[in-house]
């Protein structure tokens, strides 16, 4: 959950969310470095009074301007790439989970667990209890295992919807007549919020998501009840 004021990215959840934050931090340090580069060079030639009116080229200079920044893209598309096949399938899930987006609330199906289903919509105002997060709280949570390889598998029934939660790293849409899939592990129990992140309908900003992550052991006898 992000707090009040807060600036930065959420905490992360899962190893896929720490490479994030990782590469995001390194994207920031590579362009303060760039912005420093450029402030210094533009107080330099507005301070300075050297001028040549006999210079028609500069091949040096155009030659450093042009290797320079082929250098420091290589510095962000290497991690960038790095990322992105991590973020690919690259682990072997041991649960999967289907999630059904629908105007305006999402279902989920625990197919390895047999026939076992359900709806999960928001809690009204009127019905929070005390410490409840307004517009995040379901009636039935996503219950899912820390410490586990998670496949979750996307459509919708009605129109395009995108189940995202930040602190998971997770964003994908659910389009309808197609089955999109990803992939997460928890690393710490807890519960983990997110929103519908397409515009889907007048009720788009009230089918919240809410993933509940317990001990493994308490997960089989969630399923068991």
């Amino acid at each position: 959950m992000p707090y009040w004021g807060q600036m930065l990215l959420q905490d992360p959840a899962s190893p896929i969310m720490v490479q994030l934050i990782l590469f995001h931090d390194h994207v920031l340090v590579i362009l303060a470095l760039v912005v420093m580069v450029i402030f210094y060079t533009l107080i330099s030639l507005i301070t300075n009074k050297y001028t040549n009116r006999f210079i028609y080229e500069a091949q040096e200079i155009e030659t450093i301007w042009t290797i320079l920044p082929a250098i420091v893209l290589l510095f962000l598309a290497l991690p960038s790439i790095r990322l992105l096949y991590i973020m690919d399938e690259t682990f072997n899930p041991h649960i999967t989970i289907k999630s059904i987006g629908h105007q305006w609330y999402w279902s989920y199906e625990y197919s390895d667990f047999g026939h076992m289903e359900f709806d999960s919509y928001m809690i009204p105002s009127n019905e929070l209890n005390l410490g409840d997060y307004r517009l995040l709280e379901v009636d039935n949570r996503m219950v899912v295992p820390t410490g586990i390889n998670i496949r979750l598998m996307l459509t919708a029934a009605d129109v395009i919807h995108s189940w995202a939660v930040p602190s998971l790293g997770v964003k994908m849409d659910a389009i309808p007549g197609r089955l999109n899939q990803t992939m997460f592990n928890i690393l710490l129990p807890g519960v983990y919020y997110g929103q519908c992140s397409e515009i889907c309908g007048v009720n788009h900003s009230f089918m919240p998501i809410a993933v509940e992550a317990i001990h493994l052991k308490d997960f089989m006898n969630w399923v068991k009840s």
